[in-house]
């Protein structure tokens, strides 16, 4: 009798984490896996301009989206956008990040200033942006104008790849805050010791940076990094508000091109077939930046 009333109690103790872990396990099944398995069911069938499902079609999506002229456009734009975005605001955070590190008078409002972009919505800045950038009756023409800079506006908007350059700016502007608070944690949590042994073994501030800094904030570079890869990769209100991928998918990503297929042009199975070419995409992407840099953390 008392060796099952042991063996009960030992198989409820083991029992005991997964049923706290369950909620959240029902959660991600019923939010992340039944979406992603219903996107691959849906890439493989055929749809009717309703959007009902006709039936079982193989890979004849995948063929048309990977065959349309413009899908290499747009994979191109995506790739662009993504790394010269997660680059930039990268590099800019981690400086950032060490400035507002450092005392100073004013640290406290300054870094409200910082993270002022990225709580605001994506949608306000890029429609501020828009407004700031017009040519007519733009924010910045009219201070080019009041300082004498230029005598007439000037068309800051003039072709789809000024356009573009354009969203890419505003996407490093609200991404950079995110990355600069990543880097300031990691930069709290790094041993003044480390800097003071530095300094008596004659390191300098660029010694100092290189083989202390940046080996110790890898950890928080790296999840802000991969963080980064997804969101502005999956970024839809910045290009919508600004352009919505006008003209001709010119400045068109993924994520905007995959919405005119499903809700402008009624191609369900396309987009469907765009959605798991995304996913796959930022799978490899994100497995390869985690094998690169974090790779033998746990031998140094």
């Amino acid at each position: 009798m008392q060796k099952k009333k042991k063996n009960a109690k030992s198989w409820r103790k083991a029992l005991t984490p997964y049923v706290w872990l369950l909620p959240s396990f029902t959660l991600m099944t019923v939010m992340v896996l039944l979406p992603i398995l219903t996107v691959f069911y849906r890439s493989f069938q055929k749809f009717s301009k309703a959007g009902k499902i006709k039936g079982f079609i193989g890979a004849e999506n995948f063929s048309k989206v990977l065959h349309s002229a413009k899908f290499s456009l747009v994979l191109r734009n995506t790739l662009v956008w993504t790394v010269l975005v997660v680059l930039i605001s990268t590099v800019l955070g981690i400086i950032i990040g060490m400035v507002l590190n450092s005392e100073f008078r004013g640290r406290k409002i300054a870094r409200a200033i910082v993270v002022f972009p990225w709580a605001t919505s994506l949608i306000i800045q890029a429609s501020v942006w828009k407004f700031v950038i017009n040519t007519d009756h733009g924010a910045l023409n009219a201070l080019l104008m009041k300082l004498g800079l230029t005598k007439s506006a000037v068309n800051f908007t003039s072709s789809p790849e000024a356009w573009f350059a354009w969203e890419i700016w505003v996407g490093i502007f609200v991404t950079v805050p995110f990355v600069a608070f990543c880097v300031l944690s990691g930069l709290q949590s790094i041993d003044s010791g480390y800097y003071e042994a530095a300094a008596i073994d004659g390191g300098g501030f660029w010694q100092q940076t290189f083989y202390i800094t940046l080996p110790l904030i890898r950890p928080s570079l790296t999840v802000s990094t991969v963080l980064n890869i997804i969101y502005v990769f999956n970024s839809f209100p910045i290009i919508w508000a600004m352009t919505k991928g006008d003209p001709a998918s010119r400045t068109d990503t993924l994520v905007t091109y995959l919405y005119k297929l499903a809700f402008i042009n009624g191609e369900n199975g396309q987009a469907a077939a765009v959605s798991v070419i995304s996913f796959l995409i930022l799978c490899l992407a994100s497995a390869a930046y985690l094998a690169i840099f974090s790779g033998g953390g746990d031998e140094s």
